[in-house]
This record gives C-alpha cells, sequence and structure tokens, in this order.
C-alpha cells in the first residue's frame, strides 16, 4: 500500500506536530464552541456555510427517491452554475471538495505522471496528495514561463489560491493556450464564485479547461459542505465511476440540499461579503496583509506582535493560539479550525456575513477583540501554557 506524506506549505513545529495534533486542537475548540453556542455568544467569521440549507429538511432524505426526484435539476442548476454546455458538460457530486480532487487526479493522472500545478500562490496541499495518490509527481509554479509543460501530463489552475490571491483572467488565458494539448485542471474551490462575481472573469467551465471543482460551502451558496465536479460529460462519467468505487461520491439524500444552495445563489452575496471584509481589514492592525477579497493575519506577523522572544514557536503554532484565543475569549470562530491540517500558516478574515459582524458590535469591537487577543497570546507564550490552551 501507498503510503502519501501530508506535505504541507508551512513548517510543523514541536506542539503541532502532525494531523494528530491538530485534531487534538480541533476538540478543544469544539468543546468551547459547544459552551458559546448554548450562550448564544458563538460568532461564525470563518466565511463558510457548512450546514445544510435550512434546519428542515428540504427534500426526501432517501438515496433513491432524492436523486430521481432532483437529480435532473441538480444538473441543469450546476451546468449553469459552472458555465456548462448542456450536452458537451455534466455535473456530480463529490462528498467535499478534496474528493472530488482526488477522484479526479485518479483519472487525469497516469502512474509516474508530472503534474504542474499554477496559481497566484501555491497549490493545495489537497492537490498535491491527490496527485500523489495517483503516482504522479506535482511542480508547483508561480510563473508559467518557467514551468515545463512539455511532456507534462496535467496542468492544474487554482484561480483563488488558498493564500486568496488571484490569477488574472489574463494569466489563466494565457495559461491554457500555453497548455497546448495538455489537459487543464482547475481547483476552483472558491474561485468559481469570485473570479464571476467579484473579478469578472468567465465561469470554470468557459475557462478552456476540461474539467474542475468547487465546494459547495463557499461565498454565496448555502451549505452544505460538498465538491461539485464538472466537465466534458465522458471525462466526468470517468471520475464519477472512479468516485463511486473509493466512496468519494456524496451520498445521492443530499441532492435536494445542493439543489436548493444552487438556487438560492446571488452574485451579488458575494460582492456584499467581499465588501464587509474590505470594511473589517481597515480596522485592523496594521501589518495584516490585504488581498482582493480576504485580510490576512500571517503567522510570522503575528509571531512578532508578541515579541521576537518566542522563537521555539513556528507560524502555524501563533496562529493557532490565536484563533483559540479569539474563540475562548470572544466567541469569535476562525477559518483556522475549518480544515484539517489548515492549508496557510495565516489567519484569514474572508467573506465576511455584514449581520455577522453587526451582532458581534461592527469592525471597531472586532479589532478591539483581535488587539486583546494577541496580548493574551503574548501573556500565554510567556507563561507556557500554550500547549494547555490548544488542547495537547
Amino acid at each position: 500500500m501507498t503510503t502519501v506524506a501530508c506535505e504541507l506549505p508551512y513548517a510543523r513545529g514541536q506542539l503541532l506536530r502532525s494531523t494528530a495534533d491538530d485534531v487534538a486542537k480541533l476538540r478543544a475548540a469544539w468543546r468551547i464552541v459547544a459552551r458559546r453556542h448554548a450562550e448564544g455568544t458563538l460568532f461564525d467569521f470563518t466565511g463558510l456555510v457548512r450546514s445544510m440549507p435550512s434546519p428542515e429538511p428540504v427534500g426526501p432524505l432517501d438515496d433513491e427517491l432524492a436523486p430521481a426526484l432532483y437529480g435532473e435539476r441538480l444538473t441543469e442548476l450546476g451546468l449553469e452554475h459552472l458555465g456548462g454546455v448542456p450536452g458537451r458538460d455534466d455535473v456530480f457530486v463529490a462528498n467535499r471538495t478534496t474528493a472530488g480532487i482526488v477522484a479526479a487526479m485518479q483519472v487525469l493522472v497516469p502512474p509516474g505522471g508530472r503534474v504542474v500545478g499554477f496559481s497566484a500562490g501555491y497549490s493545495h496541499p489537497a492537490v498535491r496528495r491527490a496527485v500523489a495518490l495517483a503516482g504522479g509527481e506535482l511542480e508547483d509554479v508561480r510563473d508559467l514561463e518557467q514551468a515545463r509543460l512539455d511532456g507534462a501530463d496535467l496542468l492544474v489552475l487554482t484561480r483563488l489560491a488558498v493564500t486568496y490571491e488571484a490569477l488574472t483572467a489574463e494569466q489563466i488565458a494565457g495559461a491554457v493556450e500555453l497548455a497546448g494539448d495538455v489537459p487543464v485542471f482547475v481547483d476552483d474551490a472558491g474561485g468559481a464564485r469570485v473570479g464571476p462575481a467579484v473579478l469578472g472573469q468567465p465561469r470554470m467551465l468557459e475557462l478552456g479547461a476540461v474539467a474542475g471543482v468547487t465546494g459547495l460551502d463557499k461565498y454565496g451558496t448555502a451549505g452544505p459542505r460538498l465538491g461539485l465536479v464538472g466537465g466534458r460529460t465522458a471525462l466526468v462519467a470517468r471520475i464519477r465511476a472512479r468516485a463511486i468505487e473509493l466512496g468519494l461520491e456524496a451520498r445521492p439524500m443530499l441532492y435536494p440540499a445542493v439543489v436548493a444552495s444552487l438556487e438560492q445563489y446571488r452574485p451579488e452575496r458575494v460582492r456584499e461579503l467581499v465588501a464587509t471584509t474590505a470594511e473589517l481589514a481597515g480596522a485592523l492592525p496594521a501589518w495584516a496583509v490585504r488581498t482582493p477579497v480576504a485580510v490576512k493575519l500571517e503567522g510570522e506577523d503575528i509571531l512578532a506582535a508578541i515579541g521576537a522572544q518566542h522563537g521555539s514557536l513556528v507560524p502555524i503554532e501563533a496562529t493557532a493560539g490565536l484563533a483559540m484565543i479569539l474563540l475562548r475569549d470572544h466567541g469569535i470562530l476562525t477559518v483556522h479550525f475549518a480544515a484539517l491540517p489548515p492549508g496557510t500558516s495565516a489567519l484569514l478574515l474572508k467573506f465576511i456575513p455584514p449581520e455577522t459582524l453587526e451582532r458581534f458590535g461592527g469592525t471597531e469591537a472586532f479589532a478591539t477583540a483581535v488587539s486583546a487577543s494577541l496580548e493574551e497570546l503574548a501573556r500565554v507564550v510567556a507563561a507556557g501554557e500554550l500547549r494547555a490552551l490548544l488542547g495537547l
């Protein structure tokens, strides 16, 4: 059996050594989430929607009835959402975005194959792991002019990187043209909404790719946390079959929820979320890094903010500590707890619902909470309490 290392774009430390430690940290966070939820003092600032579109079932929770009643509508809405052409393209639902990527790489990457990943930051670790699981090797680049596309088996484009930097329409078009006969797959986890709604770019299947995947928990959709794979009909059929073989397909009973999510999608809502995030960014520390759709508190800058004497920590540990204090002391649930392991060592604030920010008390109240949490993090680290804070 092939073992695939969990390669990450940041360094592990002495506290958060592995995914097992990330799980322990998450369990500690869940205890706080449960308490604050009961008190009514939990504020979801993840920028994600990972629940069902409504508290009541929106259709029959039945693996036979749901696809029979909602399957055609799901395909219609999915193609519309991704810019597909009926007859030429098809869609299917995986149990998460990562599952869609894994299934697609099983079909698109031959054993020993070479894959080029192109983004404005870096390919998500899920892409690297999926390529490795397929027996291939990923060459990650930010400049395609320096990439060796000749002889490559696949080009994976990430429109909106995990760093929340975005490729321009010109970069995407140039990459597809440069690829020539090399098939293009789009990891469009959040970019499927951000590209068209915010950046004025084409929809995913209008970019020239043979297939791609997006997440239904991101930016204007209403959940649940599933992956929507789209592409050329014959290719999607092969990816779907491989997903079924590996147990990566979503349960058909969830199709009504997918339909409800796509039916309520509005691009203007995405723009509203981005505008609220930009408003918040203006109140955060000057060292916060802004992107077109997000603001980041980089782990390195968090370390600097709490004092250089804490050099034994790595950035991801400082970010984890800040995220836990924001949750414990202020009820702020951030996206840091949404992935195992996190895709970045930065604390991301993105796609913030204006009603959530208002309920919390506004931008100044949020900025005050961040400042107080940084001070508390410095105290916790100096007192040697970070391990206990993270539940380790």
